[in-house]
């Protein structure tokens, strides 16, 4: 397609839903919604093509500011609002969207189109100038520290707008335009720039996740849950993200917008507070996220915002799911009929069986160990070392062979690389979808949030164990078990639909047969799968009869796995058996999906 012919920018209105690889989940997600007939603020989409054309040449394309323009007088037009001026300001949000979801990872700027002229309007609009003034200023520091990379305080709340410009002007040597255009081209800007980031690349590495992708921004219409006292913002999860109960779960945050909650610096309501103050909202969201999960057949995700009593959707998601609650809502769903087992199979990842697998505190270790912090258990798992309070100290002291538990006051994306080391993560401040909790069940890091401030920085040096369940911190390094998957009726299950897609026997040592298998224990088991399938290859008769299978070393990792499936062998000698099972099952998907995909396109 000629550049000059192509397609920047996507509306989402429901009409269409182009592929996620194009306009990212986010905006699938708006998309998706609308076509639902659910209340969501109007939006359109910069893709990842645009992304991918301004990380090459370091700006945007020529023809892309006309376009830009367009869309933004659409979005006026079904808002009814006016971008830069009044009498109803249009104020919107713009938030990154990558293919594959990455929470929390890249920049968001909210309420931007705030200067002078739209504080004022906005404030008549409302009859609240102090809201208003208030949007203002969060405005300014999002855009301080997002676009402009200023380290910024607090904006005082007694200060006024210039004194406020004027403190990100001295943090940052750049001054915050007052064209609301300038504005959206540098927020754009700057999401695109955080694709790159250390903290994205982190996350992307750790899971697996391809470079080349490039992130969507999504542009919407701001709605404000700081309004009034019939306003707030929060987030569902149409089955509890913990355990898997398939009762709705959530957090509310009366008088408030997305980023308080999501950033771990207030902690919100049980969902249940918005039962007191907007009841409408609140049946509305229960039927909407009834509708979103058998739309999509998946546990959702769903960030809203109640204004002035009224219900909007921002999006919706699949859930990161703690690896009890992933095993969970997969045999449910398939015993309602939403997925068969070769789709719930798919969604659960050899690793969260390890983590769900890992050792954990016996019954009653709780009644004699001394109890050194509490709070609210955000994800599931023991995980013991030495309280650390710096993602940097963190990162040094694993790479040096410490166990370390990263404790913070809350966390950000900048933490990233510190989690990635921890063995826990435990935090002063923040509800059970906060950043900290969030991140925390995408990597599998036992978790607990909300302990109190104040309450950890005691802890520092200290070794402890950390019980991401019940959401309790204990001195020292207190004794564990190893669970058995054959105990677990739900690993059971599992284990029988993952061995009917497996074309590959997983055996426990004591059911093995005594010839025909070889021992791979000098293999390490960080060996590169080029490495594995080498030595496979090297042994004599592994495609006949003298060599069937393996045991010992990486061959019951995915690599080592999909090494043995090359080699042809028909089984290999491990425990557990059921990470492997997954892991045969899923490349045998994957080797069939990547085969129609390409008789398709030739």
């Amino acid at each position: 397609m000629n550049t000059s012919s192509r397609r920047w920018i996507c509306r989402l209105d429901g009409n269409e839903l182009p592929g996620k690889a194009l306009i990212g989940g986010k905006a699938w997600s708006i998309a998706h919604i609308r076509s639902l007939g659910l209340n969501v603020p109007p939006a359109f989409v910069i893709t990842t093509e645009a992304c991918a054309a301004f990380l090459a040449s370091g700006d945007f394309p020529p023809d892309f500011g006309a376009e830009l323009a367009i869309n933004m007088s659409a979005l006026e037009a079904d808002t009814g609002r006016s971008f830069g001026h009044g009498p109803q300001p249009l104020l919107v949000s713009v938030r990154s969207g990558a293919p594959i979801s990455m929470p929390g990872m890249m920049d968001t700027v909210l309420n931007l189109g705030m200067n002078d002229v739209t504080e004022n309007a906005l404030g008549l609009e409302c009859g609240d100038e102090s809201f208003a003034r208030d949007t203002h200023r969060r405005f300014l520091h999002l855009f301080g520290e997002i676009v402009l990379k200023a380290e910024l305080p607090r904006l005082p709340r007694e200060e006024s707008p210039a004194q406020w410009r004027e403190a990100i002007n001295k943090a940052s040597r750049s001054a915050v335009p007052e064209d609301v255009m300038a504005q959206l081209r540098s927020a754009i800007r700057a999401v695109f720039e955080s694709w790159n980031s250390r903290r994205a690349k982190r996350y992307r590495e750790h899971h697996g996740i391809p470079h080349h992708l490039g992130t969507a921004v999504t542009v919407q219409a701001m709605v404000f849950g700081n309004l009034d006292a019939q306003s707030g913002t929060g987030v569902l999860f149409s089955r509890n993200p913990l355990n898997g109960d398939p009762a709705p779960f959530g957090e509310y945050l009366p008088q408030a917008q997305g980023e308080d909650v999501v950033s771990g610096k207030f902690t919100p309501r049980p969902l249940s507070a918005m039962l007191d103050s907007v009841p409408e909202a609140m049946h509305a969201l229960l039927d909407a996220a009834r509708v979103l999960e058998r739309a999509n057949k998946d546990v959702q995700d769903i960030e809203f915002t109640v204004e002035r009593g009224r219900l909007f959707l921002l999006q919706a998601r699949a859930a990161k799911l703690a690896p009890q609650a992933a095993v969970r809502t997969a045999i449910d769903m398939v015993g309602e009929g939403l997925v068969d087992p070769a789709t719930a199979i798919q969604r659960i990842s050899p690793d969260r069986i390890r983590i769900l697998l890992a050792p954990r505190l016996p019954e009653g270790a709780d009644e004699v160990a001394e109890l050194l912090a509490r709070g609210e258990g955000a994800c599931p798992g023991v995980g013991i070392g030495v309280v650390v309070t710096d993602s940097e100290e963190a990162e040094r002291r694993a790479a040096d062979g410490d166990v370390v538990v990263l404790a913070r006051p809350t966390t950000s994306p900048d933490d990233l690389h510190g989690m990635i080391a921890s063995s826990a993560v435990i935090t002063e401040e923040g509800g059970s979808t906060s950043h900290s909790a969030v991140v925390s069940r995408a990597l599998g890091i036992p978790c607990v949030v909300g302990c109190g401030a104040g309450s950890l920085a005691a802890l520092t040096g200290r070794t402890v164990t950390v019980d991401g369940q019940r959401g309790r911190i204990y001195a020292g390094a207190l004794e564990i078990v190893v669970p058995d998957e054959r105990a677990d009726p739900a690993l059971v299950q599992l284990t029988r639909w993952a061995e009917a897609l497996s074309p590959l026997k997983v055996l426990r040592p004591g059911g093995a047969p005594h010839d025909g298998v070889t021992d791979l224990s000098h293999i390490d088991a960080a060996a590169d799968p080029a490495q594995i399938a080498q030595v496979l290859a090297g042994f004599p008769g592994i495609q006949g009869a003298k060599i069937q299978g393996a045991m010992g070393g990486a061959i019951a990792s995915e690599e080592g796995v999909r090494a043995a499936l090359a080699a042809g062998l028909k089984f290999i000698v491990t425990e557990p058996v059921l990470p492997a099972l997954l892991a045969a099952a899923q490349a045998v998907a994957a080797q069939k999906e990547s085969t129609t995909e390409k008789r398709h396109h030739d």
